[in-house]
């Protein structure tokens, strides 16, 4: 019986982790394509260093997970991506519970980005 609910609460909590947060648009590689060079959006690749380094989208400026995100303007929609889509979607929750209003996390992030 113990094991069951063990079981349950740990399927809740990634269902939870996984879900994207309220006001939390996300788009894929493919919409991102036709958007990168609007000037009211602000792209940002929250990846390590060494990752965007070694492969990155020239708009994206790399603010790695962790960072100081409250110098973005928040009159733009920031645009988020890492290498799979998870730690964006963390940098958006981070960036709605500093205020930002238009938050995007890019699905599939880098792994699912073709040039």
């Amino acid at each position: 019986m113990e094991i069951w609910l063990f079981l349950g609460i740990v399927i809740v909590i990634i269902i939870w982790r996984i879900q994207p947060a309220k006001g939390i648009k996300s788009m894929t590689t493919e919409t991102l394509k036709g958007i990168l060079n609007d000037k009211d959006k602000v792209f940002v690749d929250v990846r390590t260093t060494g990752e965007y380094k070694s492969r990155n989208i020239r708009q994206f400026k790399n603010i790695p997970l962790g960072s100081n995100f409250s110098n973005l303007p928040k009159d733009k929609e920031i645009v988020v991506i890492c290498q799979s889509g998870m730690r964006s979607s963390q940098a958006c929750k981070q960036l709605k519970k500093l205020g930002y209003e238009k938050v995007t996390n890019v699905r599939g992030g880098m792994s699912a980005w073709r040039d």
